[in-house]
């Protein structure tokens, strides 16, 4: 069984909330924009941890959603 991860939702929940894929960043990263905090932030491919994830929500001005 592989080890769950949060990509496909927090993608969804990011695109939902009008953030955009700026680029593809170093290695199994890519650079997203918030248009609510107007901040770029790294998302990793593969984001393991659900506490990433919600830290990842944070910086993009979203709520806490796992």
């Amino acid at each position: 069984m592989a080890p769950r991860t949060f990509d496909r939702e927090l993608r969804e929940l990011l695109r939902a909330a009008g953030c955009i894929l700026l680029r593809q960043g170093k290695g199994s990263h890519e650079i997203w924009q918030s248009p609510l905090t107007g901040r770029s932030f790294p998302i990793q491919v593969g984001v393991a941890s659900r506490h990433t994830a919600n830290a990842i929500l944070k910086q993009a001005g979203l709520l806490k959603a796992f």
